[in-house]
């Protein structure tokens, strides 16, 4: 069994007291096994950054239990790497001063870090950009820079933040690429949020949709795409079969986060029961 298995159950997290308190998430409950990955969908503000604050350690939960791989999470670790929407990179520090940052802080051997450092810049396909600036590399190279800064500690979870939504679309591809090989090799875990459904449903093994504030789980969505991954799943009829389902989801929770009722051809429930007979091989 892989590391990096993940337990939360009935979790809570709030921001500020009393009156002003707001909500983020209430008893959220998710199971996700060591080594998977987990897209996670929902409408904006429903809490899905502060879900990967709080796996992070950066936000205690208010209430309910945090566990990775049986432990609770009390604070950052070393174990559980955030990849950001924008790189946050020291732009004083070259490449490789940047990504073996985490190393040094950790006391890391001179010869150990250069090691694990070239180990992952060629692996991003940044080895003869070391001595760079992070203001001499294009968006997708600086994204680049951000996910080798994480991969380098070599952590069980991987957690990310829409890393990709700031790239335009072909670097975007290229970077879901990148980051399924990257997946498939050290096989951590990896929850990754995203407003993209094309990429929630390409890169996950399964979807967890999010309701409107506060967050609760809507709906988990196992993803039967066959890997490895191809560009061509991205237009293939069981890829656009989810899209329609993850899209029905999301929009009825964010007209009710407008306080619009739900309207389409056919309600969400009505688009769930299709998506789970068409999966059982049963006619709609």
């Amino acid at each position: 069994m892989n590391p990096g298995s993940l337990e939360l159950k009935d979790v809570t997290l709030a921001f500020g007291t009393g009156l002003n308190a707001v909500i983020a998430l209430k008893d959220l409950s998710l199971s996700v096994g060591g080594g998977e990955f987990l897209s996670i969908l929902g409408p904006s503000g429903c809490g899905k950054s502060s879900l990967i604050s709080t796996v992070a350690g950066f936000q205690p939960p208010y209430a309910g239990t945090l566990l990775v791989d049986g432990e609770a999470v009390t604070k950052p670790g070393s174990d559980r790497g955030v990849v950001f929407q924008q790189p946050t990179l020291f732009p004083w520090k070259t490449v490789r001063q940047n990504v073996d940052f985490g190393l040094r802080l950790r006391g890391v051997s001179r010869p150990e870090r250069q090691s694990l450092r070239e180990e992952i810049l060629a692996k991003v396909g940044l080895s003869e950009f070391g001595g760079h600036y992070p203001t001499q590399l294009s968006g997708g190279m600086q994204q680049r820079v951000g996910l080798a800064r994480v991969l380098v500690n070599k952590p069980r979870v991987m957690l990310m933040d829409e890393p990709f939504s700031s790239l335009d679309a072909q670097t975007r591809l290229m970077m879901q690429e990148l980051l399924l090989e990257v997946w498939s090799e050290y096989q951590m875990t990896v929850l990754f949020v995203t407003h993209d459904i094309d990429e929630a449903v390409f890169l996950g093994s399964r979807v967890a949709v999010l309701t409107r504030r506060p967050g609760r789980l809507k709906e988990m969505i196992p993803v039967g795409l066959a890997r490895p991954r191809t560009l061509d799943m991205l237009v293939s009829p069981e890829l656009m079969r989810m899209k329609k389902h993850c899209m029905a989801l999301v929009r009825e929770e964010t007209l009710g986060s407008l306080g619009r009722d739900f309207k389409a051809p056919h309600d969400a429930t009505t688009y769930r029961n299709t998506f789970l007979k068409e999966a059982a091989g049963m006619p709609a």
